[in-house]
């Protein structure tokens, strides 16, 4: 677990671009935006840059290895947070959009901690494996809004160009507790994932060993898995880009306030890591899934019926954040049992790809939808497909109970 560790340390790091971006980056582009519609498009072009990079992501680490790539990665976002500060301090919208890809494109590299993590353990301890790595964005939640709201009168520049300042100095720190990770090489062959003495990121130059991603696409399970982390990221992405706007421009609550339920909601994102292992084992991943839907369902109904006060925002975000995280855990640790290790990076890759796509169009549709169809009708709208994997879900038959489908 040494290894997992390292790459928990390094999400932590790592984890406070797409925060900071998330808790400030509305109120920013209300302040320097165009148009209100397009406040959130920093946001949104941050997690079209995770979407964008997926794919190349697994590719590159398929060639040069993990470690290189994560740390390559990191510094480009260190790059990426020092031009959003320059962006804010100087009112270049533009800029500051182009600034949240690449912030964004690092994300694509950090969301593959959770797969290298998987590589060091045993199929049993997986679920995990994924977990402990979570806790190093758990960890960012509770750090990150806080330092950057510190950080947002840094000097004489505009608010929050001194948050980006420091967000550049955690991308730096990510990148050197990631070069204690053992340097994998491009022509070793990759451990099975049941092999627990596993103690390399190990890249495959079979890439034409395995099935293809058609033949992986005809597998029920790899499809649940691929769907429930679809669904747990859109939802979340939708609601939760478009609170800020409603609560601190529609209803008039001030930035401190948002930032409470903001922190709040990742805080459920992640807190659950704590015991997501024990969830997993003991309720199976299947109902670890059903649950996640009602906690995602609950917050709809709090949002489109009960009201606009802040406690409503508070819980409802907070019950997002807890049915995104038993989603999400629950979708990766089936996803990691249904393919080959030659296959991972196919498998992973289009699994990304489609995740954070989803994602990104959800962020891109949550500014438009809430100046256009308001709070209520916005929430709403994800009931759907939260059915739709209830009902994929539901009529899933496990084959055994814990880590396994």
């Amino acid at each position: 677990m040494q290894h997992v560790w390292i790459l928990t340390l390094a999400q932590a790091f790592a984890a406070c671009g797409t925060i900071i971006l998330v808790s400030f980056g509305g109120i920013v582009g209300t302040r320097i935006a165009p148009e209100p519609a397009l406040a959130t498009l920093p946001l949104s072009m941050s997690i079209l840059g995770l979407a964008a990079t997926s794919l190349p992501a697994s590719l590159l680490m398929q060639r040069i290895g993990r470690k290189r790539a994560f740390i390559a990665s990191a510094l480009i976002a260190a790059i990426g947070a020092l031009l959003c500060a320059y962006s804010i301090a100087h009112g270049y919208f533009i800029g500051l959009c182009f600034a949240a890809f690449f912030i964004g494109a690092n994300m694509a590299f950090v969301h593959q901690y959770r797969f290298a993590a998987m590589e060091f353990v045993s199929e049993r301890d997986a679920g995990k494996a994924v977990s402990t790595v979570m806790i190093g964005t758990l960890a960012a939640a509770i750090i990150g809004p806080t330092l950057g709201q510190r950080a947002s009168h840094l000097g004489d520049w505009q608010e929050f160009t001194g948050s980006f300042v420091i967000l550049s100095g955690i991308c730096i720190a990510a990148a050197a507790v990631l070069s204690r990770l053992p340097t994998d090489s491009p022509s070793q062959t990759p451990s099975p994932m049941t092999d627990a003495k596993s103690s390399t990121l190990a890249s495959t130059t079979a890439v034409d060993q395995g099935r293809s991603l058609r033949e992986i696409l005809c597998d029920r399970r790899y499809r649940l898995a691929v769907m429930g982390g679809l669904a747990s990221y859109a939802v979340m992405s939708f609601i939760m880009t478009a609170t800020p706007l409603s609560m601190h421009v529609h209803d008039g609550f001030s930035s401190a306030q948002t930032t409470t339920v903001i922190t709040a909601h990742l805080l459920g994102m992640y807190l659950p890591s704590l015991v997501s292992p024990l969830i997993v084992r003991m309720l199976g991943i299947r109902n670890m899934m059903l649950l996640g839907i009602a906690a995602n369902v609950a917050c709809v109904a709090i949002c489109a019926w009960v009201g606009h006060d802040f406690i409503h925002y508070f819980w409802a975000l907070v019950l997002l954040g807890v049915g995104w995280n038993l989603m999400f855990v629950a979708a990766t640790t089936q996803l990691g049992s249904t393919y080959r290790p030659e296959e991972r990076f196919r498998a992973q890759g289009f699994n990304d790809f489609a995740v954070f796509g989803c994602q990104a169009a959800a962020s891109l549709l949550a500014g438009t939808a809430i100046e256009t169809l308001g709070w209520e009708i916005l929430n709403l709208i994800t009931l759907p497909l939260l059915l739709f994997v209830f009902w994929m879900t539901l009529t899933h038959r496990p084959h055994t109970r814990g880590t396994s489908s």
